[in-house]
């Protein structure tokens, strides 16, 4: 515990890199593609990650999600990551990040996305597949993912 400031920074330490590894990988997506489609990837590959195989990821997510501390530093570098992704897409749509709405918005429904697919598999002891789970709540979300643009 001597290298972090409290024990939630121990777990939280974990998702460290979670918000770089998003942008990256919205980054690495095709151009073209459209929002809906280049988000569900990156949140994808986000939860696989978080919810690796084995129980100690589900845990783990299930400490993070459940202990009120925990889930408030994770709430936290959510909003850090927001702005990461926000800048990502922004750059991907020729959008200011700073005057228009889109790219903040769309990247807090990504996110918000990614929570609720940890949140339901955590609550479910792993049983469903993380993937199908991603692929559901994108479902309902890439609608308004693709049809705000700008504004």
């Amino acid at each position: 515990f001597r290298y972090f400031a409290s024990k939630e920074d121990v777990v939280i330490h974990l998702l460290a890199d979670v918000g770089t590894d998003m942008r990256t990988e919205l980054a690495s997506r095709p151009v073209g593609e459209p929002p809906s489609v280049a988000l569900r990837h990156t949140v994808w590959v986000s939860v696989n990650a978080c919810a690796g195989p084995g129980q100690q990821a589900l845990r783990v997510t299930q400490l993070i999600l459940e202990s009120p501390a925990l889930h408030a530093r994770f709430l936290e570098r959510q909003a850090q990551w927001g702005g990461e992704l926000a800048e990502e897409l922004a750059h991907r749509l020729g959008l200011d990040p700073r005057t228009d709405l889109y790219p903040q918005l769309a990247a807090r429904i990504a996110l918000s996305a990614f929570g609720a697919v940890l949140q339901r598999w955590s609550a479910g002891d792993g049983a469903e597949d993380p993937a199908a789970l991603t692929d559901r709540v994108f479902a309902v979300i890439a609608p308004a993912l693709d049809a705000v643009r700008g504004g």
